[in-house]
C-alpha cells in the first residue's frame, strides 16, 4: 500500500472528528434533547429557531461524510462555523465543558481540529475521488 504515516494520521482524525459529530448530532440533539428542544435552546439564545434544524442536518452530514472520507475538506469546513457557534452558545458557562450548561473549551477544540482537517484532507481509506490511497490497493488486488 502507498500510503505514508501522515495519511493515516489525517484517517485517525477524520473518523474521530465524524463519529464525535455523529453523536452530538444524532444522539445529543435527536434523541437526549431532541430537535425541538434544541430549537427551543436556539430561539432562548436569540438564534432562529429553524437554525437548530440546520445545525443537526450538516452535523450529521458532515460527520457521516468524515467518517467515509467524502468530500472531507467541504465537511471539515462546513462544521467550522457551527462549532464556532457552538462556543459562542457556551461562552457565558466559562472554558470547562463539564461546567454547568457546558463551557467553550469542548466546541473551540474541535473546531481547531475540523480547520486541521480541511488543510489535511481526507487521508487514507478514503472514498474522496481525490485520494488514490484507497483505489491503489483495491486496483493492485484486482490484477
Amino acid at each position: 500500500m502507498n500510503t505514508n504515516i501522515q495519511d493515516h494520521g489525517a484517517l485517525v482524525t477524520r473518523v474521530s472528528l465524524g463519529l464525535v459529530l455523529i453523536a452530538h448530532s444524532l444522539y445529543l440533539k435527536l434523541v437526549v434533547f431532541t430537535l425541538p428542544g434544541t430549537a427551543q435552546f436556539f430561539a432562548s439564545l436569540g438564534l432562529p429557531a429553524a437554525g437548530a434544524y440546520a445545525v443537526f442536518a450538516i452535523e450529521a452530514a458532515a460527520g457521516v461524510a468524515l467518517v467515509l472520507g467524502y468530500r472531507v475538506r467541504i465537511a471539515a469546513a462546513a462544521v467550522v462555523p457551527v462549532l464556532l457557534g457552538a462556543a459562542w452558545a457556551h461562552w457565558a458557562n466559562g472554558w470547562l465543558f463539564t461546567n454547568n450548561g457546558g463551557g467553550w473549551e469542548y466546541p473551540v477544540f474541535l473546531a481547531a481540529v475540523a480547520v486541521a482537517q480541511v488543510f489535511l484532507g481526507a487521508g487514507s481509506y478514503a472514498i474522496d475521488a481525490s485520494t488514490t490511497t484507497l483505489v491503489r490497493p483495491l486496483q493492485r488486488a484486482a490484477s
